[in-house]
């Protein structure tokens, strides 16, 4: 429930649930007394080789009996342990020891739970135990001689309602003795063992106060100019002059972001964030020189007087955005002014391992899960913080320690189950491999685990009794459903020993069984590594942003994923935009709920009309024509509710919880940065006050040009050459051995249908595939119903000798791809193309290879008679037939 509460500034943020158990759990015994390690020591024949993933059916198909024969004759030349591949990152966080205590009995289960949350996690000497103890520095919160004592110095430091707002909390994010090189992350650890704490004692309150926001009229801005305007001349010559030995991607050691990259609109695009056009001293460029003596190229005071006056000259030279005086508008606010609204309630009382990525700067996304050792992960590559908590993933990746990376090994097999919880945004649906998304794993054909995505599909593999080392066969989302989208969704992996693996997408079970039988977890490794974004080797890399990873050590249940897809993923604010000018009622607002979405945008969703006061008399408000301003302009995109219609009545307000206005969302692009933008909304109507909107006449076409005539006839692309291929051979696309041949040559055969951009290289690809399924096809026992009464066992030299015996194989082929394609059956009646080759010109030149083939009469090879059939058909199947429509 939202309260009101106009007269009070303060907040209650909504405070997330239990996550990890303590640290101090020691490694449980594989059964039976054999190590992960003696189990996994082979690759069986038919996992993924190379990097390449063959194709989905034969992911789902699982070991053939050939594969598991020849994985018998490699068994002790295959290695599958080490992963040789796992590339070593080194262990910044040893699991700290046990932190024993022998004092007093706690009096009372509220000092119970303050040992178990607070003094068994942060009484090592690496933390607080090496000055807040007993005879040291005051408070002794963590004092090992009596928990009682202990607890009556350290319960005031602890706010179980708010416990961000604890003075734990508060003073170790503020850099007072971090045990981690990130002070924010060392602060939301300890934020996470209160919130257990909270959750235990139900202490935590799941509601926010609302409070009126700071009053800000709406007033001329200056926005930055699309095409970078002087940048070019003032700013960035002192950026490429003094920061491009880091932050330019020709950089020895690149650093994002690229402000000083060779190319200058990507510099102004990586700029604008670090410019404050309303105050250049305030710039962050100005502050890192002046303030943080960040790489100064002379004297530090002087380089931050030059830079603000390049910022100035950039800034003065843009004119100032008048808000139309004609527009009914609302007052205005910044992000910052906004409310923050956690997004708390999350289950994670199992997660052993978490990132939220809130760091937003640095090489190490931290593991703030509380559950020792932390796997924090090294960032290297092309890898880009998001403003919105995240890591966008563009060919780099994001790995951890071996080392650390073992109490998943440590957690997951002793408890049987687990689940790989995510919030991503794919780049793109043409990443294949399956592109790793997240991975448990020793190289490109050896894990324990892996979340991946192959194009459409999303990919589960994990590495059991029941399956190869590779984790196949795999668990593959349905090709139709296309559950992968390039948007954010909520993705959760779910295994445990009795429904085996299954795939939610958005809250929801998608419905794929696994195609593996249930079994335990003994054959997994430990030596293993933790990687984001590519496997440990480097390959197989997935390009888009990862928001949030969870790993759990139970299997989540329904409810529980429906629960954490609802709690939704980062930092979020209530923008309360103030109207009552407008509405003549007291204390009201146009509510938001607003985030940063990435690097680049906002999101908007959800409005609804309310008012601070619960007493406020509501009468019909009608509400036309909304639309969300920035710095002075409308959005130029990105009006969700420019057809908004609603009136607010008592029939439909709730005192306290305000009337929904919508359910849409929108993104509305960032201009100066969080800090900076100032929103504010425009009406065509809201209570008694209008503005009489006059769309623009739109211009008048353009005269069409006089275009380049086009071919009436086109290229069929790739997909479709496969598959009229699979039907006029009857020969499965799935089938291995065409599969093998398609992953290989599909990347050379035709992708649009402009025939004039047709190569010489794409017709050999065709060619390559058709081959294939001829040789495939005529190896097989379907020939004989294919070419019925031809004498595949007779010689080369008399099995063609008449010309019915050669109509036994060239008929076949015009009947099942040639007449086919050339013809169409309209009320039972056959007609040819017009444009159609002729079919007695075909089949003399089917005769004519025939002839050439067999020229060789009596001393012709063996396996010449199925040779020129394969030969005949490959030219019938490789024609411009099956090419061009």
């Amino acid at each position: 429930m939202i309260s009101a509460q106009p007269a009070s500034l303060s907040s209650e943020s909504v405070a997330a649930p239990l996550r990890a158990e303590p640290s101090g759990t020691r490694r449980e015994s594989i059964p039976g007394g054999l190590s992960a390690r003696s189990l996994s020591q082979t690759v069986p024949y038919g996992s993924a080789r190379n990097g390449t993933f063959p194709s989905l059916t034969r992911l789902r198909s699982g070991l053939t009996a050939s594969g598991l024969f020849f994985a018998a004759l490699v068994l002790s030349a295959c290695s599958g342990g080490s992963g040789q591949d796992t590339e070593q990152q080194p262990n910044l966080n040893p699991e700290t020891d046990d932190t024993s205590y022998s004092g007093p009995a706690p009096a009372t289960e509220e000092v119970q739970q303050y040992k178990r949350f607070i003094w068994d996690n942060l009484a090592a000497e690496n933390r607080c135990g090496s000055c807040h103890i007993e005879d040291g520095q005051s408070p002794q919160f963590v004092r090992g001689d009596d928990i009682n004592l202990a607890f009556d110095e350290g319960r005031s430091l602890v706010n179980l309602t708010q416990p961000a707002e604890s003075r734990l909390v508060t003073k170790v994010g503020g850099g007072h003795n971090c045990w981690l090189a990130s002070a924010s992350a060392c602060a939301e650890i300890i934020t996470n063992y209160i919130q257990e704490w909270a959750q235990e004692s139900g202490s935590l309150v799941n509601s926010i106060s609302l409070t009126a926001p700071v009053e800000r009229e709406v007033g001329a801005s200056k926005s930055f100019p699309a095409s970078g305007g002087n940048f070019s001349s003032t700013v960035y010559p002192l950026l490429r002059t003094y920061c491009a030995g880091c932050h330019s991607e020709d950089a020895g050691t690149a650093q994002q972001p690229y402000f000083a990259s060779a190319d200058v609109n990507a510099a102004y695009e990586a700029a604008r964030s670090k410019i404050n056009l309303e105050n250049p001293a305030d710039s962050r460029f100005s502050v890192r020189l002046g303030k943080e003596f960040h790489n100064c190229w002379s004297d530090c005071a002087s380089d931050e007087a030059e830079m603000t006056a390049a910022i100035q000259a950039f800034a003065d030279a843009i004119p100032l955005t008048e808000v139309d005086s004609s527009w009914v508008i609302s007052k205005a606010l910044l992000l910052t002014d906004g409310i923050v609204a956690s997004s708390g309630g999350r289950i994670e009382n199992n997660a052993v391992a978490l990132y939220e990525f809130k760091t937003g700067t640095g090489t190490t996304a931290f593991d703030t899960s509380g559950v020792n050792p932390a796997a924090d992960l090294t960032l290297s590559g092309d890898v880009e913080w998001l403003g919105s908590w995240g890591i966008q993933l563009k060919g780099g990746k994001a790995q951890a320690a071996t080392a650390s990376s073992s109490k998943l090994f440590d957690r997951l097999t002793a408890s049987g189950e687990y689940s790989i919880e995510t919030w991503v945004a794919p780049a793109n649906v043409s990443q294949e491999g399956p592109a790793r998304i997240v991975t448990y794993s020793g190289g490109n054909d050896i894990r324990n685990f892996t979340l991946g995505q192959a194009m459409y599909n999303y990919v589960f593999q994990n590495r059991s009794d029941s399956t190869d080392a590779n984790g196949m066969p795999a668990l593959i989302t349905a090709d139709m459903d296309e559950r992968v989208q390039a948007t954010l969704q909520h993705v959760v992996a779910t295994y445990d020993p009795i429904e085996g693996r299954k795939l939610y997408v958005n809250g929801e079970f998608t419905g794929d069984m696994d195609p593996a039988e249930v079994d335990g977890l003994n054959t997994w490794d430990d030596t293993f590594a933790l990687a984001l974004g590519s496997e440990v080797s480097n390959d197989n890399a997935w390009e888009g942003s990862i928001r949030l990873l969870a790993i759990h050590s139970r299997a989540l249940s329904a409810e529980d994923i429906a629960n954490n897809f609802d709690a939704g993923v980062g930092e979020k604010y209530l923008l309360l935009f103030k109207v009552d000018e407008h509405t003549g009622v007291q204390d009201s607002y146009i509510m938001f709920t607003t985030q940063l979405f990435d690097n680049y945008g906002y999101l908007f969703s959800e409005p609804k009309f309310i008012s601070l006061d619960e007493n406020a008399s509501i009468s019909s408000i009608p509400i036309e024509g909304m639309r969300i301003g920035i710095n002075g302009r409308e959005a130029e995109v990105g009006q969700a509710w420019a057809e908004l219609s609603a009136t607010v009545d008592t029939a439909n307000y709730v005192p306290g919880e305000g009337q929904l206005l919508s359910r849409l969302g929108t993104i509305i692009t960032l201009d100066k940065g969080p800090e900076f933008d100032e929103f504010f909304l425009t009406f065509e109507r809201i209570g008694n006050s209008s503005f009489a909107r006059v769309e623009p006449t739109p211009a008048p076409p353009a005269t069409p040009a006089d275009l380049i005539p086009q071919p009436r006839i086109g290229l069929r692309r790739f997909e479709q050459i496969h598959a009229a291929l699979s039907r006029a051979t009857g020969i499965a696309q799935s089938h291995p051995d065409v599969a093998e041949t398609w992953e290989k040559v599909k990347r050379q055969l035709p992708v649009e249908s402009d025939i004039q951009g047709f190569l010489a290289a794409q017709q050999m690809g065709i060619t390559q595939l058709a081959v294939k399924y001829c040789s495939t096809l005529v190896d097989s026992a379907a020939r004989d119903s294919y070419f019925p009464g031809f004498d595949f066992s007779a010689p080369a030299d008399t099995a063609f000798d008449s010309a019915a015996e050669k109509a036994q194989i060239i008929d076949p082929l015009v009947k099942n791809l040639l007449a086919h394609e050339m013809t169409w059956q309209h009320d039972g009646v056959t007609s040819q193309l017009s444009t159609a080759p002729d079919l007695t010109s075909i089949e003399g030149e089917l005769s004519s290879l025939i002839d050439r083939m067999t020229a060789c009469g009596g001393s012709c090879a063996a396996d010449r008679t199925p040779t020129t059939v394969k030969a005949a058909c490959a030219a019938a199947m490789g024609s411009a037939m099956i090419l061009i429509h």
